[in-house]
């Protein structure tokens, strides 16, 4: 790896701007593109480097160029790779792409044929931990060839947490793969504790859920972030979460879990069931989706009202 450290990083929303700054702590040179201008300001102000174009950012890069895509999943990220302008008929080879977006895997596979192609390197990431885990450390998954993986041990080893937060899945994809089915888990145990909330709320006892939420995070068996996270909800919000929609916003993930269980014969009805849920509750907003919706403000910064 060149030792000047040097990474350029598309993509400044919640999840990207986190990546920069934290990369930007631990002693790399972050050159950052955001296609609002005012996000790569921002980054600026803050000490980093920014590009107004793909092209001043691939330029502005040693080689091998290391590229750090964190743009929404689907056309947004196909566009900026391949689309017209796209930077990817902007690089040479050698150079390496990690896709950082929680994309699914079978587009991730077809993306590295591409890729491999015109010579450039290419690795998946998925990365769990939230708008705070990208800024602090987080959980990095990460799918592609050993010796890219190699090459860039530093980079995940300094934005992820401390104790082995990073792990190389296997083979190109297989990042993706492993957050997919993350994210088809966490809709499973979000639901459990949806319907176990207003289950507890519907008590025929005065309970204080903020307090329940407390106590149940004290080295219990179910202590996890999420119910910490739905204690600082309450806290927040009030336990009747009077403010919070009853609806249940929901991306793609979920579904490619169902859907990839179904291809491969495994039954998952579980995540299936909670998936389902999140579909219907636009219809018949509840409790348990207010509970879903305020776990997702409290992880991941999603609007809840």
């Amino acid at each position: 790896m060149d030792t000047t450290k040097t990474i350029g990083i598309i993509g400044l929303g919640k999840m990207g701007m986190g990546v920069a700054l934290h990369a930007k702590e631990k002693g790399w040179r972050v050159i950052a593109y955001n296609r609002s201008p005012e996000k790569t300001e921002e980054f600026v102000a803050e000490g980093g480097e920014g590009a107004g174009t793909f092209a001043e950012l691939v330029a502005a890069l040693q080689r091998p160029r290391i590229i750090w895509s964190m743009l929404p999943a689907g056309d947004a990220t196909e566009a900026a790779f391949f689309g017209d302008g796209g930077f990817a008929g902007l690089l040479e080879k050698g150079d390496i792409v990690i896709d950082a977006a929680n994309a699914f895997y079978e587009d991730t596979l077809r993306r590295k044929k591409l890729f491999d192609e015109k010579g450039i390197r290419f690795v998946d990431v998925g990365y769990s931990g939230g708008p705070s885990g990208a800024r602090e450390s987080g959980c990095i998954m990460v799918g592609g060839d050993k010796q890219d993986i190699d090459l860039l041990a530093s980079l995940f080893k300094d934005l992820s947490s401390e104790k082995g937060g990073w792990l190389h899945c296997g083979a190109p994809g297989s990042g993706h793969f492993v957050k997919m089915v993350h994210n088809g888990i966490e809709y499973g145990m979000m639901q459990s504790l949806a319907e176990g909330f207003a289950l507890l709320k519907k008590a025929p006892f005065p309970l204080d859920l903020e307090a329940v939420a407390g106590i149940y995070n004290k080295r219990s068996v179910i202590e996890s972030r999420l119910v910490g996270w739905l204690e600082s909800g309450f806290r927040e919000y009030g336990v009747e979460l009077e403010s919070i929609s009853g609806s249940v916003a929901h991306t793609g993930e979920g579904k490619w879990t169902v859907d990839t269980a179904e291809k491969l014969g495994v039954p998952a009805p579980s995540i299936a069931l909670a998936y389902q849920f999140r579909v219907d509750s636009e219809k018949n907003p509840s409790y348990i989706g207010k509970v879903l919706s305020t776990l997702r403000n409290q992880f991941g910064g999603h609007k809840a009202t």
